[in-house]
């Protein structure tokens, strides 16, 4: 029996990770051993391919797909590992290490993925005389010989050697590209020790505000009162002085420094930009597609380009007007309110919470006190009972982790068995942990094995406010937003119901659907009966007055033009970048950008906004040619939201009904069949973009 205490931590390669004991020095030392492992482990696969295809023997799933799963789970495990670690617990050591083992990995990979001997022995295997796949085992067929042509198992020798070597640029470029966000996130600091100047700012940002100086300088001795207060670029900051500050030079100076992030001096990203750009043209050149957003969409759920600018095009006209009128109106209230004629893209939160408060009395911030992370927990996991049938629980016994906020929860069905379970990092850390939110996968659900059935398990990553003191928490309404979406994504990963482990959970999902439960998840967090649960009072236990609710159900569409103007801008700057722009265009991409904005930004881009250089979803991210993918899976998300809307979302039996159909379909499904299939299979048709246009108020 194998003794696992002796074995580093990188490569035990099975449960949940010993993140502690996962040092900087153990990526440099045990990745070499893993990949040597696993090149043994697939020169082995390749010899049994070889002997079968030269003795004409039937090729079967179980002698191929099945070690070559057990060979790409290990790397993923280890791997998986180090990429999570280096998103939350980000070091220069770490990151060094990652760096200095990321061309190995990528190599390894790309002899998997050229493998002509794989690519042959899979394509035989998908042969249409083979009559023992299931749907589920042609989709992963499919989409594998489709992954191998893209990593250019089809290219000559000589054009291999440039797509390899572009490959492990691509990846180099890229991790540089994080790293200058997050740096350039981290290095700027402003403290301020003048009370007028942070006037408007809330209490709870000042005490974050203040924490944040006194954790900066033990001799500071700073209180949320007196100061001083040290503001910084995390999100929270950011978002709260750009809205609640009264003094327009504060929110001018961060709202420049926050757009024009990691693109001057050493973090200056404009040039990985071009060269990001280049490099993956030709790529998708030598792959034999006209542009990466072709090669992109060849294995999404839209069909090309022509169908994703059909689909934003007529978003944009929805939105283009209301956004000119909410524009308009904000400008004329500011003249009204203040002696400024001036208007400027600093003073578009800000006016907005002033209006939104007028219109419709609401403080947003003020609501934060109904909203701690706990109570907030508590009615999401009553609402995946509801819906889905599922209890969750928090772990009491020792497990791992890598801070000391981190929690694991337990799912269990109906019978109290456990299914899954999930980790939760909500606080940000602007030291170490990456801005934003995400969901990724930790464990993968693995029953072929029926004796031994892997459970999923996911990390769940927010950054929001921490506690301070006794106070926990205290989410705004986008924070809890945000929470329900990421715990949408980690919904259809733990309750998959498909046997192999290449299509379970978000794997094998078409990029441009797998937001669909998240963004689902969004939508109940107006739903009277789950806010009802979700929003009491963190000292008194109140729940949220009625007129409150109503005042939210309103902000909802409140400057939705606007706001959807701003994804639509993003998705069609992102398509254009990679499906028109080249080095001899005699532009530069932010050039591109700006003359985009002329149509989808009723403020366009100040000099100083050099948004690109922080857009982190394309250019280190998966969102590269898929920007678009929120707003096409919107429309999922909406119309299948709206099949709970037409049976009432108070007739408490109907939508256990539909919800256990979700489960069953959306969630249980997976990727082991079509997206629009599985779609149709819960709504009983396509779907259509009227419901997200409705829910968005842009129906007028």
């Amino acid at each position: 029996m194998e003794n696992f205490d002796k074995i580093p931590a990188l490569l035990v390669g099975k449960d949940l990770p010993n993140f502690q004991q996962i040092s900087p020095e153990q990526v440099k030392s045990s990745i070499p051993i893993l990949l040597k492992q696993l090149d043994t482990s697939f020169d082995s696969l390749e010899e049994n391919i070889e002997q079968n295809l030269k003795d004409n023997n039937k090729l079967e799933w179980n002698s191929i797909m099945n070690p070559l799963q057990g060979i790409s789970e290990r790397l993923r495990w280890s791997w998986g590992v180090i990429s999570h670690l280096n998103g939350v617990c980000n070091s220069k050591e770490l990151r060094e290490a990652y760096s200095s083992q990321q061309p190995n990995v990528i190599r390894f990979t790309n002899r998997i993925g050229q493998s002509k001997l794989l690519y042959k022995a899979l394509t035989h295997l998908n042969s249409s005389t083979n009559k023992t796949l299931d749907v589920a085992q042609k989709r992963i067929l499919d989409a594998e010989l489709l992954s191998m042509k893209h990593k250019g198992v089809g290219l000559n020798e000589s054009d291999k050697e440039i797509f390899n070597s572009n490959t492990e640029r691509l990846a180099e470029l890229s991790n540089n590209y994080s790293n200058n966000v997050i740096d350039a996130t981290q290095n700027w600091t402003l403290l301020i020790s003048e009370p007028g100047e942070i006037k408007g700012l809330p209490v709870m940002t000042l005490e974050a505000l203040s924490s944040a100086a006194n954790n900066s300088n033990s001799e500071i001795n700073s209180t949320p009162e007196k100061g001083p207060w040290l503001l910084s670029l995390d999100i929270p900051t950011y978002i709260s002085v750009v809205t609640y500050s009264e003094n327009r030079k504060l929110r001018e100076m961060i709202y420049k420094a926050y757009v024009s992030r990691a693109s001057s001096g050493n973090l200056n990203n404009q040039k990985i930009i071009e060269e990001i750009l280049n490099i993956r043209l030709e790529q998708s050149n030598l792959l034999g597609y006209r542009n990466w957003a072709e090669l992109s969409l060849s294995s999404k759920m839209a069909k090309n380009v022509d169908e994703v600018e059909k689909l934003l095009e007529d978003l944009r006209i929805a939105s283009f007007s209301a956004a000119k009128k909410e524009i308009s109106e904000l400008y004329s209230y500011s003249i009204e309110k203040s002696n400024n004629n001036d208007f400027a893209p600093w003073d578009i939160p800000f006016w907005s919470e002033k209006l939104k408060k007028k219109k419709l009395n609401i403080d947003q911030e003020k609501l934060r006190e109904w909203f701690p992370l706990p109570q907030v927990l508590k009615g999401l996991f009553d609402l995946s009972e509801r819906l889905f049938g599922i209890t969750i629980e928090k772990e009491t016994s020792t497990y791992p982790k890598w801070h000391k906020d981190v929690e694991l929860f337990n799912l269990l069905d109906s019978y109290g068995k456990k299914i899954a379970s999930f980790y939760l990092d909500p606080y940000t850390r602007p030291g170490s942990k990456r801005g934003g939110a995400w969901m990724d996968e930790c464990l993968n659900r693995d029953s072929t094995n029926k004796s031994n059935v892997i459970l999923p398990v996911a990390y769940l990553v927010c950054n929001q406010t921490p506690p301070i003191g006794e106070k926990p928490s205290l989410m705004s309404f986008e924070e809890v937003r945000t929470l329900f979406h990421e715990f949408g994504h980690g919904l259809q990963h733990m309750l998959t119901k498909v046997d192999y482990p290449q299509a379970a959970g978000i794997n094998n999902i078409e990029w441009d659907a797998v937001e669909l439960p998240s963004q689902f998840m969004e939508n109940w967090c107006l739903d009277k009966k789950t806010l009802t649960d979700i929003a009491k009072h963190w000292q008194t236990g109140d729940p949220l007055p009625e007129e409150e609710f109503r005042k939210l159900k309103e902000s909802n569409t409140f400057n939705s033009g606007i706001n959807t103007l701003r994804q639509i801008h993003f998705a069609i700057t992102d398509l254009k970048l990679h499906s028109q722009w080249n080095c001899k265009l005699g532009i530069t991409p932010d050039e591109l950008r700006r003359d985009i904005a002329k149509n989808t930004t009723v403020i366009e881009p100040i000099s100083e906004d050099k948004f690109l250089c922080s857009f982190s979803h394309i250019f280190a991210g998966g969102y590269s040619a898929g920007y678009y993918s929120y707003k096409w899976a919107e429309v999922l998300s909406a119309d299948a939201f709206a099949a709970f809307e037409e049976v009432g979302l108070d007739n408490r039996n109907e939508i256990k009904n539909k919800g256990r159909l979700f489960k069953e379909t959306i969630l249980g499904l997976g990727g082991s069949r079509n997206p629009e299939d599985v779609f149709i299979q819960f709504r009983g048709r396509k779907a259509n973009t009227n419901a997200l246009i409705r829910h968005l108020g842009l129906n007028h």
